[in-house]
């Protein structure tokens, strides 16, 4: 019977809703949430997805009471807010009704009710009655596109750009503070260039001319091969850099011998007569060829 009322209320409910979306809403039920008595914590009761909201309330339960008096039962669950109930549904049980006497309701919440607002909920009587076997069960809708972010099909989803932080170049690397660009820049030994009193002697002049270009081509050739060992060195570094970070793994080849697994029954093999068919018209061909060259 409970089935076909959680049925029941499913399909009352099944149209109350239009959506164009790529991800549709989807519905469910909870446990019995008076399971372990006559007030429950909607927090253990409720799945969590956000977007769910209650649509309905099924509950059943027997009453227990002498025929001569009367009672009211309240299904209730508190208004999360703490004003008043968001949810509250009375049975009237007049004398003359009988105890044990089952009752069995489906109530429609309308407007959906999200979650957030339903607090603690209970059974409550008024007058000289108890419940028995009491069983309530929320039915409830979940919008997956509550949050548009939660799909990129759902409308609203905005595509989230990375923040990607600015960086200032200068502050990785300065030209000017590399080793080899000040050892290259470094002043050279000047005191060879200095000037020095004109010798009377030309032949003295000559060689001091000499020496100090020797010793300027010296300063250069020095400057460029401190430059080309320190660029061998740093791709060097890279190479290592690159074997490291990709290791080689070995992996051994299974060798041995592969014995020949096909087998000829018989043993023998039969000669192919189209091929000796063929072969013979060749010949008689070749022959005939032969003979017209001499007609």
């Amino acid at each position: 019977m409970l089935k076909k009322l959680l049925l029941m209320g499913v399909l009352v409910f099944w149209p109350s809703y239009s959506s164009s979306e790529s991800i549709q809403p989807y519905f469910g039920t909870t446990p019995n949430a008076a399971a372990g008595g006559t007030t429950w914590d909607m927090n253990t009761v409720l799945p969590t997805p956000l977007g769910l909201d209650i649509n309905g309330v099924i509950y059943n339960y027997t009453i227990q009471k002498d025929v001569n008096d009367s009672a009211k039962v309240h299904v209730q669950n508190e208004n999360a807010d703490g004003t008043g109930y968001i949810f509250r549904e009375t049975d009237e049980w007049q004398v003359g009704s009988l105890g044990g006497t089952e009752i069995r309701k489906v109530v429609p919440v309308i407007p959906n009710i999200p979650r957030q607002s339903w607090g603690d909920g209970s059974i409550e009587i008024e007058g000289d009655a108890t419940v028995e076997d009491p069983n309530v069960v929320y039915m409830y809708k979940v919008d997956p596109c509550y949050d548009p972010q939660f799909d990129p099909n759902c409308p609203g989803y905005q595509v989230q750009m990375p923040d990607i932080p600015e960086i200032d170049v200068s502050t990785i690397y300065n030209a000017t503070d590399d080793e080899a660009v000040q050892i290259a820049t470094v002043e050279t030994d000047t005191d060879i260039y200095e000037d020095e009193e004109t010798s009377e002697n030309e032949e003295e002049d000559e060689e001091r001319e000499e020496m100090r270009l020797e010793a300027a081509l010296a300063a250069i050739d020095n400057s460029e091969m401190f430059a080309n060992a320190f660029a061998q060195a740093q791709i060097l570094a890279a190479m290592n850099l690159a074997i490291q970070m990709n290791s080689y793994y070995a992996s051994n080849i299974p060798g041995g011998v592969y014995n020949e697994k096909t087998v000829l029954l018989d043993k023998k093999i039969e000669d192919n007569k189209q091929g000796l068919r063929n072969g013979f018209a060749q010949q008689l061909l070749h022959e005939q060829m032969v003979q017209e060259q001499y007609k």
